[in-house]
């Protein structure tokens, strides 16, 4: 029997949040990604990140995140990949959250800080492409492959 996923589709009006994540390539082409099962948008893949804090810029809470989730201090956002928006429920209330998302370069290796219930993987470039589980933000593999020098603006994806 598979889990009842609730609908993220609501009349409540949903409150501006923000977020950055970071992307990060290793030099053979492979990509860090963590994968979550949430009980509302199911399996997803998605980089490391999270919401911006009051008074931070995107690229001081992908560094912040990065550090929580991974332990690495040594990365830094390199370039801004792309911008989206999307819908869904973060503690309880409907939140539209704006994503800016980076690239950084880094060597392929295992987080410090992992959790006992982190999911992560290194995927190669013909992984990504194949991976058939939706990925956050959706078109990551498309947008790696065919870098552009600014960013892509994906806007609301539902």
């Amino acid at each position: 029997m598979g889990i009842l996923r609730r609908s993220i589709r609501s009349t409540r009006p949903r409150t501006p949040r923000r977020a950055a994540r970071v992307v990060i390539v290793s030099p053979a082409g492979s990509v860090f990604l963590f994968r979550e099962d949430n009980v509302e948008v199911g399996i997803h893949w998605l980089p490391p990140g999270g919401g911006i804090d009051p008074g931070e810029t995107p690229q001081e809470c992908v560094r912040r995140e990065l550090r929580e989730e991974t332990g690495w201090t040594d990365l830094a956002p390199q370039r801004l990949l792309c911008t989206w928006e999307h819908d869904f429920t973060h503690m309880g209330k409907p939140v539209r959250q704006h994503e800016h998302i980076y690239v950084a370069q880094g060597p392929e290796r295992t987080p410090v800080t992992e959790s006992p219930d982190a999911h992560w993987r290194w995927l190669s470039p013909a992984e990504l492409g194949a991976l058939g589980e939706p990925m956050w933000p959706p078109r990551i593999h498309e947008l790696l492959s065919a870098p552009t020098t600014e960013p892509v603006h994906l806007g609301l994806v539902t």
